[in-house]
C-alpha cells in the first residue's frame, strides 16, 4: 500500500510519519518577539516553549499550519510581558522533518 507524501499518520500501523527534533535558542528579553516571529515564519515549527533562565516553563505555543495574524496576538502580546520580565530566556523548538 502506497502512503501519500501528505500523510501525518501510516494508514497501516498508525505511527507518525514524520519525526520531531528539537533546538534550543537561548536569546535576551529584547530578542524574544523576534525570534519567536522568525521561528513561526519558518513553517515546519510544530511547537514553542519558552522557558525562563532558571528553566522554568513561561509560555507554550503550538504552531500550527494556517496560524496567522490574528491568531498570533494573543501569543505576541503574552511575550511583551515575558520579555519585561525576564533578562534572559531559553526557546525550544520542535520541527517536523520527514
Amino acid at each position: 500500500m502506497d502512503v501519500p507524501e501528505t500523510a501525518k499518520f501510516c494508514p497501516n500501523c498508525g505511527n507518525p510519519m514524520f519525526k520531531t527534533r528539537r533546538e534550543t535558542y537561548s536569546v535576551s528579553s529584547e530578542d524574544l518577539i523576534k525570534k519567536v516571529q522568525d521561528l513561526i515564519h519558518e513553517g515546519n515549527v510544530t511547537r514553542i516553549i519558552v522557558r525562563d533562565e532558571h528553566g522554568r516553563l513561561l509560555l507554550e505555543i503550538p504552531v500550527t499550519v494556517g496560524v496567522v495574524g490574528v491568531l498570533l496576538a494573543p501569543w505576541v502580546a503574552a511575550l511583551g510581558v515575558i520579555a519585561a520580565l525576564v533578562t534572559r530566556s531559553t526557546i525550544e523548538v520542535e520541527r517536523r522533518s520527514y
